[in-house]
């Protein structure tokens, strides 16, 4: 063990003499990254893992994941730090103890649906692609009734196929299965500006599409952390000056956005806080049926962005 600044450092024995072609970079707070990382060391493909415990503070977890970190066959790095960074500033640390000519980031709640799925990651690295998507699933999450809001808006908006993400590449872009050139990032890394959830990622990738293109493989990985109908809206509420940020920045990308007319239309009409409370009742009442809670959920976003369009 060493240490780096506020960093406590874990290295396995394979990771001082690695040379490896593929840095698979796995930020987390609270979350336990033990399935996902032996998921990965099953393939046994030329790459190297960086680990990032954001701040979680739990001895139990830090113990049990140190033990299977010294036990991968996998080169790994585990990294440790006492004080959250976020989630911008968590992953730009991660690209700075990646060795690699292409960058992996992959969410720890994630779980590749494929054997091969470094290895299909190393073909399109090696095809020196400056950024890639790969999608995400929900083909190895268990249902549960208090996700099933979750699952639903997940399965129309986000699991969508690669040729339906390329329309609107920067659009489709999550940090969840990423992969990015060392170069590329190396020149444009995350806003450490964004606080709290959402659209750092989606910013990011509106700034790289303007130099890069971006391509969207069919190469997904499982998301196994549904959330339940009140945590999705406690997200949207924390992602409101986030999106003001980033239609501040993109204006001329977000206008096309088709939240972003709603929410100049929400805009206009009077009583928005006696109102907005509504769509978010409606969002979390159990009973409603599922088609009109997911669409007063999306309303419910709008709404909020509505204060900063």
């Amino acid at each position: 063990m060493n240490a780096r600044a506020s960093e406590w450092i874990v290295d396995n024995k394979a990771w001082k003499t690695a040379r490896a072609r593929l840095s698979v970079l796995i930020p987390f707070k609270g979350d336990d990254p033990a399935r996902l990382l032996a998921a990965l060391d099953l393939e046994q493909a030329d790459a190297e893992i960086v680990l990032l415990d954001d701040g979680t503070n739990d001895g139990a977890l830090t113990e049990r994941l140190t033990a299977q970190v010294e036990a991968l066959r996998l080169p790994v790095r585990f990294v440790r730090l006492a004080a959250n960074q976020g989630r911008a500033k968590g992953r730009n640390t991660l690209a700075s103890h990646a060795r690699a000519p292409h960058l992996l980031f992959l969410d720890s709640d994630m779980l590749p649906d494929s054997p091969a799925f470094l290895t299909n990651w190393l073909a399109i690295a090696n095809a020196d692609t400056p950024v890639a998507f790969g999608g995400f699933s929900l083909k190895q999450t268990p249902q549960r009734r208090e996700h099933a809001l979750h699952r639903a808006m997940a399965l129309k908006t986000d699991c969508t196929p690669a040729p339906e993400r390329a329309r609107q590449p920067e659009k489709h872009v999550f940090t969840s299965n990423l992969l990015v050139r060392r170069d590329v990032f190396q020149a444009i890394g995350f806003d450490e500006a964004f606080a709290g959830w959402g659209w750092e990622d989606v910013e990011w990738a509106m700034r790289v599409t303007r130099a890069h293109p971006i391509l969207h493989a069919d190469n997904p990985a499982t998301h196994l952390g549904l959330d339940t109908a009140r945590d999705i809206a406690g997200k949207y509420e924390q992602s409101v000056a986030n999106f003001g940020r980033v239609a501040q920045l993109h204006p001329d990308i977000v206008a096309a956005y088709p939240s972003h007319r709603v929410a100049k239309l929400l805009k206009r009409l009077p009583l928005r806080t006696l109102w907005r409370p509504l769509f978010k009742a409606l969002a979390l009442a159990d009973a409603a049926p599922l088609p009109a809670r997911a669409l007063a959920m999306r309303l419910y976003r709008t709404a909020l962005y509505a204060d900063v369009v």
